[in-house]
């Protein structure tokens, strides 16, 4: 079987989840490691710590809707 080809990541045309993936990557200081070799490059440590970020800031957005709506 052949190599799966890797095809450039534009950060710019991402979904607002995934944005937010790469967004907490870059603040943990683990971008430049995925752009370079891809989110398998990272330790089940790292990528739970992401995913944990991910879940906490999804939470946040949430509640800050959920408030915002029953102010109106």
């Amino acid at each position: 079987m052949g190599k799966k080809k890797e095809k450039p990541i534009n950060l710019n045309e991402l979904e607002e989840e995934e944005k937010m993936k790469y967004e907490i990557a870059e603040e943990l200081g683990l971008l430049d490691r995925v752009l370079a070799q891809g989110w398998k490059s990272l330790t089940s440590k790292e990528t739970g710590r992401i995913g944990g970020l991910v879940t906490k800031r999804r939470r946040t957005q949430e509640n800050g809707t959920a408030q915002t709506e029953e102010k109106r």
